[in-house]
């Protein structure tokens, strides 16, 4: 049964991407200032954590369900089959640096989806896995890589310094952004800076933000709760003043009772104009193209936090949207300046911490 979509979803050509002529030397200036994260962290720590999404909350394992019987247009890739995957997910902070949570930040969620068959992309030739990697918010911060990594540089000055200060200007932007919200807005710049809402990281949902190719077709992905013990936590108020891993808490005590499932859903291209491929600071507008429920995650009560979890994937594991089929190719100029430097920080952490970073075959290879 065919999807009902007005206008129906764009099909995928190459001529969607516009490669600008200096985006080596920006990709160089990128890593430049990610190893510079890298460094001032490592020196404080005494161990490689990542540049950007550095302090884990959750480290879980569970399931991909892909329903049968997909309309053609959702069966594509990874999803073209009805299948059920093991997948592991790692819930995070954006910061480079270890934070107290009451400097309250945008929150991350990376999937690896494991056990998956089919032509790859350049790098992952062989291995079995998919990754996807999300943040709580529709739109990244800056519409270009260009633009990104001049944010970043100014990120890099402060990573590391006086927490105290940061703590202060979360709280003042916390305000800013309620205020904001309240006439239907919301400043990804303010969130970036400490003005995330204080509320349940569970119940938030994570968008990858960036688009990337589906197939035949080019979207947006999404994971949004949906069993009722995750919806009931959306926009939820959590307090972690006081506590500085208040979220790794707050989800240890969840999944220790209990679990919960999330719909992955996709938001299809059908407009270049309105849904642009190279800025991915442009929120495409739901009302001309909605999220559309694709496959299901299952995670059960298990812990969700401990010392053989932070060995296994915090630091035995790399998330990056270039890990995964050809069929879901990262799109635009954010995504293609991850492909080097997510692989260039991944190196740095393995060397660090002496430790192999490997792409898992099986859910048994982590031993958890």
């Amino acid at each position: 049964m065919p999807l009902s979509l007005h206008p129906p979803p764009i099909r995928f050509d190459e001529s969607l991407e516009r490669i600008e002529p200096d985006e080596t030397e920006t990709v160089e200036q990128l890593i430049e200032t990610l190893t510079r994260i890298n460094q001032t962290t490592l020196e404080h720590e005494k161990h490689a954590h990542r540049s950007v999404h550095a302090k884990s909350h959750a480290l879980l394992t569970g399931e991909l369900l892909v329903p049968a019987d997909l309309p053609r247009e959702l069966a594509q890739g990874l999803f073209a089959r009805e299948g059920r995957y093991p997948l592991v997910m790692r819930l995070s902070t954006v910061p480079g640096d270890l934070l107290d949570d009451s400097v309250s930040t945008p929150r991350g969620m990376a999937l690896k989806v494991i056990g998956v068959e089919g032509e790859r992309l350049a790098g992952s030739d062989n291995d079995v896995t998919q990754d996807f990697v999300l943040v709580n918010g529709p739109v990244f911060s800056a519409p270009n890589a260009k633009r990104f990594a001049a944010a970043l540089k100014l990120v890099a000055a402060t990573t590391d310094r006086a927490e105290g200060a940061k703590k202060a200007l979360s709280a003042v932007l916390r305000g800013t952004e309620r205020v904001i919200e309240a006439f239907g807005g919301r400043s990804a710049t303010l969130l970036n800076l400490g003005g995330q809402p204080e509320t349940h990281p569970l119940g938030d949902t994570y968008y990858s933000q960036a688009p990337l190719r589906f197939g035949d077709y080019v979207v947006k992905l999404s994971v949004a709760p949906r069993s009722p013990n995750l919806t009931a936590l959306t926009d939820a108020e959590l307090n972690v003043n006081g506590k500085p891993n208040g979220l790794r808490e707050a989800m240890v005590n969840h999944f220790a009772a209990e679990g919960g499932e999330w719909d992955l859903r996709v938001q299809f291209c059908t407009d270049p104009e309105s849904m642009p491929i190279e800025d991915a600071s442009v929120a495409w507008p739901e009302e001309k193209s909605p999220y559309i429920d694709v496959a299901r995650i299952v995670v059960p009560a298990q812990p969700a936090w401990n010392a053989a979890r932070r060995a296994a994937i915090d630091d035995g594991m790399a998330f990056s949207p270039w890990h995964g089929l050809a069929a879901h190719r990262p799109l635009g100029s954010v995504m293609r300046a991850r492909r080097v430097a997510y692989k260039v920080m991944a190196k740095f952490r393995a060397h660090h911490n002496h430790v192999t970073i490997t792409e898992p075959r099986s859910m048994n290879e982590l031993k958890l």
